[in-house]
């Protein structure tokens, strides 16, 4: 469960929102010398301002290669070349886009919650065939069958807090 709620914060931190963040880009997968390498391996990015993210490439030859990766993503966004480095004006969101962005972000958080809810299911199975092969008692699996749904809810509502806060981010900017 909680390597389900690290892929969740890892999934919003890509979730674009109004504001200039690395982790928009930096698992962008970038061809470069013939194999999909992760954006933040090959330059270093940074965030100047609210509204702009500056990468500088390590090796300055793989400027094209990331310029290329940037313009094919879904994003949308025009990288600006400038010598050595790439320059990305994030553009302000408009209202539509945002609701549709919380809309994404809550589908995500459902996908979470299914996970959860079939890691519960899967623990509830182990417990009824522990108790057919009589390692434990008939208590002893309705006990941790208890223990198990309170600790879905605790994700759960994790999941919930998550999704708010980030909807809220998202909303307010």
């Amino acid at each position: 469960m909680d390597k389900a709620l690290e892929h969740l914060q890892a999934e919003l931190r890509q979730v674009r929102t109004g504001r200039a963040s690395t982790g928009i880009i930096e698992n962008l997968r970038v061809e470069y010398y013939g194999s999909p390498t992760p954006l933040n391996q090959l330059a270093t990015l940074a965030v100047p301002d609210a509204s702009m993210i500056v990468i500088k490439p390590f090796d300055p030859g793989c400027l094209k290669d990331i310029e290329k990766a940037i313009k094919t993503s879904d994003l949308s966004l025009a990288p600006i070349v400038d010598g050595k480095m790439i320059r990305l004006n994030i553009p302000p969101l408009s209202e539509e886009r945002r609701t549709q962005i919380v809309g994404q972000v809550k589908q995500m958080g459902e996908q979470t919650k299914v996970t959860l809810r079939n890691i519960r299911r899967d623990a509830n199975r182990e417990l009824e065939e522990m108790e057919k092969n009589k390692q434990i008692s008939e208590d002893d699996r309705e006990k941790g069958k208890k223990d198990i749904d309170n600790i879905t809810k605790d994700y759960v509502s994790r999941v919930d807090a998550m999704v708010k806060a980030k909807g809220k981010e998202i909303l307010e900017e």
